[in-house]
């Protein structure tokens, strides 16, 4: 796909390893046709599925394999984390991936590259130079961040919270490349189309019990069912709602268990900012995006489960900001959720913190800056079309 003549073209480059990415990138891009409507022209690519080479283009299927084995993901995460050894994957890895990488611009040019995924922020940097682009990273981890990341020389690296500059920094990148704006997240989480009311009486939910959301992101990860069942056997007068994401054999088992209290069990959903907004308390394992929607909205965290390496500073964050805790135990939940329900005031107290911690308008900060690259870029380009 060429680029309009008439319009900058933004190329965005992700894969499908986790939710996170792609949602980053399609807010992203919805913020720029809310920002500059047709102005721009955008495509995305997922560059393990159409252009890794072997092996590597098997990673969007081993992730949710390789996330059900966090004692195996923990060691590969430190094992690569270094300035020097991940310097030394990527060099290693060039004549490998260099053919693809420069095919990959190849057949689409644009006038900015934009990557939201770490590991291949190096060898697309190392083209895109090639080819005379701009090449913009957009980091979608919130505190502990890989030095993937940082790695190439691309001319801007985005970064959601001040820990991840200090990271940058630490592993050699100029402080004029780095800029602290916050996590892309879609605009329905800003926007208030429908009352909470009006929620929980379409989606069947009591009006007269407070709601405990329950997910697990996208793959329905962590020790789901475990928490569950311990919620279920409490007396917390409470309606429970568990979001098991595309883990269809859990959501199985969960709609034949008997339940004590009302009780919700969905699938993967679309309408996350409907249930956060119309719930009370949230419990999810420690993913980044979730955890920026809960700050927008509001609600205090309960984190069960983490991805050990890339998520543990995401609990360290809640845990010090005091908008949230870390109950790595069912039992520790329950207990967590007793003393909110039973003293809703501590429970508001939480909410404030996390509603502080909110960057409601980082994708339309971010799509700012983009376009601001992408015309720079596309001013050249036709200049010395001329």
């Amino acid at each position: 796909m060429k680029p309009q003549s008439d319009r900058p073209h933004i190329l965005f480059l992700f894969s499908d390893t986790g939710g996170g990415h792609r949602s980053a990138a399609e807010a992203i891009i919805e913020a720029l046709n809310l920002e500059v409507g047709d102005r721009v022209t955008v495509e995305m690519v997922d560059i393990f599925r159409e252009y890794a080479p072997p092996p590597f283009d098997l990673a969007p299927e081993a992730y949710p394999v390789l996330s059900r084995m966090p004692e195996v993901w923990q060691l590969g995460y430190r094992l690569s984390d270094g300035r020097r050894r991940t310097r030394f994957v990527f060099n290693a890895l060039w004549p490998y991936v260099r053919r693809s990488a420069e095919r990959l611009l190849v057949e689409h040019p644009c006038d900015l590259v934009v990557s939201v995924h770490p590991l291949f922020n190096d060898p697309i940097s190392r083209a895109a130079r090639r080819f005379s682009l701009p090449y913009i990273t957009v980091v979608t981890d919130l505190v502990s961040t890989h030095t993937a990341w940082y790695c190439g020389s691309p001319d801007l690296i985005i970064v959601p919270t001040e820990a991840a500059r200090e990271r940058g920094l630490a592993v050699g990148v100029p402080a004029d490349r780095l800029q602290v704006i916050g996590l892309p997240v879609a605009e329905r989480f800003n926007s208030i189309s429908e009352s909470v009311e009006g929620i929980r009486r379409r989606l069947g939910w009591p009006f007269n019990h407070p709601v405990i959301l329950l997910v697990g992101g996208g793959e329905g990860m962590g020790p789901l069912e475990s928490v569950a069942m311990a919620i279920n056997e409490a007396d917390l007068g409470a309606t429970l709602v568990v979001v098991c994401g595309r883990n269809q054999t859990l959501q199985n088992r969960l709609e034949q268990v008997a339940w004590k209290h009302p009780a919700f069990i969905y699938g993967f959903v679309r309408e996350m900012h409907n249930f956060m907004r119309a719930a009370d308390i949230l419990i999810t394992k420690a993913g980044p995006g979730t955890i920026s929607e809960a700050f927008i909205v509001g609600l205090p965290i309960i984190l069960y489960s983490r991805m050990p390496g890339q998520e543990d500073g995401n609990v360290d964050y809640v845990i010090s900001e005091q908008a949230g805790v870390w109950a790595p135990e069912p039992e520790h939940v329950v207990s967590t959720l007793r003393l909110w329900l039973e003293h809703p005031e501590e429970r508001h107290r939480v909410a404030e913190n996390a509603r502080r911690l909110a960057r409601p308008q980082a994708a339309r900060e971010i799509a700012r800056v983009l376009v601001t690259w992408a015309g720079r870029s596309y001013e050249t380009r036709m200049r010395t079309q001329v």
